[in-house]
Parts: C-alpha cells; structure tokens; sequence
C-alpha cells in the first residue's frame, strides 16, 4: 500500500523487517523442538539463539542472495546460517519452504488483526455516544432515497453499532481461524521431520497445528481473513456513503468535520467536499476487490503450487493497511461529524405531510374499508397535495368528503402527530444498548 495510506502501527506489521523476524522466530522454534529431541546439540542452540538476528543490513543480504537463488527462502536461510557459522546447518533442517512462510503468515495475520480487532474497539464507543447524543433528534427516514416515515437520526448509529459488532466477531472468528501453522514437509507427511517438531514449535509460537496439510496451510483460512476485511470495509462505506448523501448541498443534514486551513477545492473556493467518506468509499473497493484474487487461491494444483504467493503479497497487506486507515478515518468522521436538526425539521416540511399516508391507511382499514380501497383514497390525496401548491397533505384529507365520512378532524388531528412514529424507538435502543 502506498504511504499515503498507511499508519505506521499497521506498516510495521506488513515490513519486510517484520515479515523475516517471523520467519526466524519460526526457524528458532523448530530448532528448539529439535534440541528437545535430541537432534540439535545444546551448544549450537544457544548460537543460533544469541547470533541470529533480522535488521536492515541482513534485509540487504537476504536480496543480494535472492538475486542469485531467485528463491527468497534459500536466500533468507543462507543469510541467517551465515551468522552462526558451522551451526547454520541446523537452521531449516527437514521442512520445506511453506512451512516457514506460512507459519509465520499465520503470525502476521493474527498481529494485523489484533490491531483491527482494536480499531473496531475504539470505533464501537463512538457510534454508541453518537446514537444517544442524537436519540431525540427527529430527521426524514428515506427509501429508495425518497422521503418515507420520520425516524430519529441516532438510530443511524445504533445500526452502525451493531453491524459493527458483527464486524468485530467476524474480525476475531478470522483471528481463529489464520492462527494455525504446518510443520510437515514437503507434501504434508512428515517425511523428513518428527511430527512433535511441529508440536513443540506452534506451541511456543502460540498457534495450532492444521490438522491436515498438503504443502500449504489451506487458503480458505486466508480467504476468512481477507472476506472478514471486505465486510468491515463495506459497512464503513455504508456509513461513509449515508454522510456524503447527507452532506448534499440540497439536503445537508450532516456533513464530514472540515478543519481550520482546509481547502476544499482548487477553484472554488467556497466547497466543503466530503473528502474524507470519499477516501473510506474508494478504499473500501479496493478492499473489497482484493477479497475476490483471495478466494481464487483456495484451488491450488495437487498438493501446491505457487500462483497463490504473488496473490497474497499485495492484497494481504494493502487490504490490511488500508481497513486499518479508513478504520481510523472513521473515527475521526464520526468524533467531528457536523449535525444540522435544523435542516432536517425544514427537509421534513417539503413532503408536506405526506409521510402519514401509512397512519391514515390504517385507520382507514380499522374503520371497515378494505386495503385496496383505503389505499386509493390516501394515495389520490397524496397526489393532489403533491401536485398543488401550498396544499398540505392533512388538508386535501380535510377537504375529502370520503375520507371525513369515516374520519372525524378529531381523528385525523391524532394521525397527525409525529411521536407516533417514535414510539418505540425506546424499545430499540434497550435491545441494542440495554438502555434507553
């Protein structure tokens, strides 16, 4: 992923450094287990332990080797054996290269997701503080972007909220699910290897064993991982997109924080574009892509080939940097968001009244009409206050001598009263919050 959109605390997790640190502690932990069984003598343990060692500098040899070996394993296994002398020959005894690569995968996965795990943490307190701050801030619901029934603008957040729970779980089932390793050998049978090399090994690495492997850990584990991202990162576009359609210069009911010396446009100078949601939506494509390549490397040939490699060094970590970057964008749009209740009292005004239709169509059915006939004669005066100028929806029902037949004005005022769409909104919130 490109600078731009990378936080160092995800960066890190993706370097070059980090990523042959893992395989080294994966290198360690297998001549560990063999120093349990004998195989490794004590003395040249404890060199490999005290020598080896990944900084830049052993970064830099790792590609002179790799530029000769065309093999970026062979390359990292001659630059740590290097550093151990004699003993180096101990460093990758019986595995294979996936064994090394995919256990430490395992490892970063689990280490990127902690961190997401913790971005949705942090995020989940922010959507909650904002569903009650704006609780009683009543606002236009909207279907098929049209105006629909009033609602209030906190239960916007309150579904975020829980979609985002679901994200977390998603994001922790993912963290179960990659924290595996294989020990096993060219093919998956342990045929230059102990099976209780593995055992020891992904015990001190904190991991388990997959219980059957070929050459590989089986991609549909990182299809998990990289479909548990894509979902996250289309729910923060569902948010994103909702604002940017708020900010709208004829709605503007909300918009994205806009901070001193900004500048929204090169021309006009009096734009305030919403930027930043724009940025979360183009990345959450971006993400939601990179799931797809993901899953096509579940179907490998035999018992492995490489296409699958080249795949995951690109949309592991861009995919991983860049939910961790709008993760955080998030939160700073949702900490800042700009609310106007004003404009959204004046927005619910221009239906007219329009959105009692459904109050009056109920009533009319309780009064003994049948729906299809109750339904023509709300929605025949809905029409004709829509089409007039000045009528507002409860007076063309006012002036509807079918309609005043069954409804009193008595009857009709009651219809017309607002809180009767926010009646339950209580309810919501306990079974979300546990509290209203």
């Amino acid at each position: 992923m490109i600078k731009r959109y990378t936080l160092e605390r995800m960066g890190k997790v993706w370097s070059e450094v980090n990523k042959f640190k893992k395989w080294l502690d994966v290198e360690i932990a297998i001549c560990r287990a063999w120093n349990k069984l004998g195989k490794i003598p004590d003395e040249a343990l404890r060199e490999i332990e005290e020598k080896t060692h990944i900084d830049e500098k052993v970064v830099e040899r790792i590609h002179e080797l790799d530029k000769i070996y065309n093999h970026d394993v062979l390359a990292f296994v001659t630059a740590i054996a290097e550093q151990v002398g004699e003993y180096g020959r101990y460093i990758h005894l019986g595995v294979t290269s996936s064994d090394v690569i995919d256990t430490a995968l395992g490892l970063i996965m689990r280490e990127a997701l902690d961190i997401l795990i913790k971005d949705v943490e942090e995020l989940l307190p922010i959507l909650e503080e904002n569903a009650f701050k704006y609780k009683d801030t009543v606002m236009m619901g909207r279907t098929h972007g049209v105006h629909a029934e009033p609602m209030v603008f906190g239960l916007k957040f309150a579904l975020w909220y829980e979609e985002m729970k679901r994200n977390k779980e998603r994001l922790e089932h993912a963290r179960e699910t990659v924290s595996v390793g294989a020990i096993s050998g060219a093919v998956g049978t342990y045929s230059n290897i102990d099976p209780l090399v593995e055992k020891y090994a992904l015990e001190e690495l904190g991991l388990k064993p997959e219980p059957v492997s070929n050459q590989v850990v089986q991609r549909d584990r990182h299809a998990e991982f990289m479909a548990a991202m894509a979902i996250t990162a289309s729910s923060l576009e569902k948010i994103a997109v909702e604002i940017r359609h708020l900010q709208r210069t004829e709605v503007l009911e909300a918009q994205e924080p806009f901070k001193k010396g900004q500048r929204g446009s090169s021309a006009m100078p009096h734009k305030r574009n919403p930027i930043t949601c724009e940025r979360i939506t183009g990345l959450a494509r971006v993400i939601r892509a990179n799931a797809i390549p993901a899953m096509e490397n579940i179907a490998l040939w035999h018992e492995r080939d490489i296409s699958h490699s080249s795949v995951e060094r690109v949309v592991m970590p861009d995919s991983a940097i860049a939910l961790d970057y709008i993760l955080e964008l998030t939160k700073k749009v949702l900490s800042g968001l700009v609310v106007y209740p004003e404009r959204m009292k004046k927005n619910m005004d221009l239906s007219k009244g329009l959105y009692f239709s459904s109050k009056v169509l109920v009533a009319l059915v309780e009064k003994g009409l049948s729906r299809d006939k109750a339904y023509d004669i709300v929605q025949r005066n809905a029409m004709k206050a829509w089409d007039t100028e000045g009528l507002m929806f409860k007076d063309a029902l006012l002036q509807d001598p079918e309609v005043t037949s069954l409804l009193s004005k008595e009857e009709i005022d009651k219809i017309f009263d607002i809180n009767a769409f926010l009646k339950n909104i209580p309810f919501i919130y306990k079974r979300v919050f546990g509290r209203y």
